[in-house]
């Protein structure tokens, strides 16, 4: 089966590769963000963990704007103790031109908590995508008014709820009632007053995940009039691990999204949807907890796709330094096996310390190329151990198209030899010129905005989908792009890589072919949409019920 996908798309893409390359563009755009962690030496592991992103159009501009998640001071002494303004999260708006403005302070969502990650959604359905963000305490949710501002309707939402260490998040409308439901992912159980001394004979350290006791995660079911319920204990989402990413995708193609969540240092959930509001926790039963050795890892960073064009949808997990990135490929019902060492992916991610990751066509050919965000937890780590290093270059593998994966970072220009600590990472085409871009979310240190200056050999089709009785922004629904006999498959998601969240507009390579032969949405309430005889490199938007209403 997987065979014939691929030999069918050869005929379509031709295997004509351009030289994937990348240029660092922050300085010019005008993006002045620097990440802030708070750090005093005291070694609070939260310190470690944050950097979160979104690329989204929060004014329906078509174009991408950016929104950055930052941290805060940690102790009542470091706040009084600095004439500095407290950092706070920053907004940037797309200017058109391939430049941003921080419109932080006139949009109102310049948070100043301690912030984590951040995800994005049009939760009440008014065509106007909003903001949750996890923090070190209280989330908060900005509720965007339509007129480039928005407001702060965490109270209103009623999900305020004990303050705790949150990390990743992410809609999907779980009971398909057209209203985008939340997940939240919360890590550990941290007392900054009572947190212990991790010392290492002698030297400063963090402490492990495991000197903390696990929090539960939490689900919010959408109640459809602006605020939301917990239903976690009622839905069955009851295990407990120590959680940083999550992301909802229909791993057996039954047209019900589950959930996959990422767990530090213990087995992964994958909480199957069961179609009736309930969940069963299978994981271990379909082999996606622990690699292919049956250990658990310590899993950052998460996503979904099918990168084998086999019509299913397929895991990547980063993990810590010498744990390998784990490759799990899905059978076509939901069991999973790891291929990484298959897919060559073993011995070049065996010692980087790896976090935002991405299933990404840098090229256009079709197939779907890997990105993972590299760089260590302790920032003195030369001390402590005799492998390792901080600050660390990020990594770009070319899919072979045959099952493997070739790693390509030396080569993809300057842009991917940068070293720091990275941590959040998203893609997107903000310039709108065909390509997916990359920005790269540095812990204590500047971004790394990467324009996508590879040569334009191959040819793109951009999509972007309105629901009607699905969710507005189409969140859960797949999209097959038909030619010849050749079928790409792709999902609308929200959460994936760490902490962060790319724009729900897909960007889909098509490789030398000019044109689609048909375009088919499965919403995820059944409906179907058939487009046929689309042609190639242009962006356009699909209705459901209604077809392409622009282009």
């Amino acid at each position: 089966m997987k065979r014939i996908a691929y030999a069918a798309f050869i005929l379509l893409a031709s295997f004509v590769h351009a030289d994937i390359r990348f240029t660092r563009v922050t300085d010019e755009t005008g993006i002045q963000f620097r990440h802030f962690n708070g750090a005093t030496g005291e070694k609070h592991l939260v310190e470690t963990m944050g950097g979160g992103a979104a690329f989204f159009d929060y004014d329906n501009d078509h174009d991408l704007d950016i929104y950055f998640v930052n941290g805060a001071p940690l102790t009542v002494a470091a706040v009084f103790n600095s004439d500095a303004l407290l950092p706070t999260n920053q907004l940037y708006q797309n200017n058109g031109d391939g430049t941003f403005t921080d419109i932080t302070q006139r949009a109102g969502v310049g948070d100043t908590g301690y912030g984590i990650g951040c995800c994005v959604a049009d939760y009440d359905n008014d065509g106007y995508r909003d903001l949750f963000i996890t923090n070190f305490g209280q989330n908060v949710l900005y509720r965007n008014n339509g007129d480039g501002t928005f407001t702060d309707a965490t109270n209103d939402a009623k999900l305020v709820d004990e303050p705790c260490f949150s990390a990743g998040c992410a809609f999907a409308d779980y009971d398909n009632d057209g209203w985008l439901d939340l997940v939240v992912v919360n890590y550990v159980l941290i007392d900054l007053e009572t947190a212990p001394d991790c010392s290492q004979v002698g030297i400063p350290a963090y402490c492990r995940p495991e000197d903390f006791p696990p929090a539960s995660d939490v689900l919010y079911r959408n109640n459809g009039d602006g605020t939301f319920t917990n239903v976690t204990q009622d839905v069955g989402l009851t295990a407990l691990g120590r959680g940083l990413g999550a992301i909802w995708t229909d791993v057996d193609n039954n047209g019900s999204l589950d959930l996959y969540i990422a767990n530090d240092r213990e087995p992964n959930f994958l909480y199957q949807n069961n179609g009736d509001g309930t969940f069963a926790e299978l994981g271990e039963l379909n082999g996606i907890a622990r690699n292919e050795h049956g250990d658990a890892e310590s899993s950052m960073g998460i996503d979904t796709a099918d990168y084998d064009n086999d019509g299913d949808f397929d895991v990547i997990l980063t993990h810590y330094q010498t744990e390998t990135n784990t490759l799990y490929q899905n059978d076509g019902s939901g069991i999973f096996r790891d291929v990484t060492a298959q897919s060559r992916l073993s011995e070049p991610t065996l010692l980087p310390l790896a976090w935002g990751t991405g299933f990404v066509d840098f090229d256009n050919d079709g197939w779907l190329d890997l990105f993972f965000a590299n760089g260590h937890l302790h920032d003195n780590i030369e001390e402590l151990e005799e492998i390792g290093v901080y600050k660390q270059q990020n990594q770009l593998f070319r899919n072979g198209g045959n099952g493997t994966y070739i790693n390509i970072s030396e080569k993809s220009g300057d842009g991917l030899l940068i070293k720091k600590s990275s941590r959040g990472t998203i893609f997107g085409d903000y310039d709108n010129d065909g390509d997916l871009d990359i920005l790269v979310i540095n812990i204590a240190d500047t971004p790394d905005l990467l324009r996508n200056d590879t040569p334009p050999v191959h040819h793109w089709l951009g999509v972007k989908l309105v629901g009607e009785k699905s969710n507005r922004d189409g969140i859960g629904a797949k999209i097959t792009l038909q030619s010849g006999d050749t079928n790409l498959l792709r999902e609308v998601k929200s959460g994936t890589s760490y902490l962060s969240q790319n724009p729900h507009r897909l960007l889909i390579g098509l490789g030398t072919a000019d044109q689609v032969d048909r375009i088919i949405v499965r919403w995820q309430n059944g409906v179907q949409d058939v487009v046929e005889n689309v042609r190639g490199n242009q962006w356009l938007t699909i209705q459901e019920g209604a077809g392409i209403i622009s282009d």
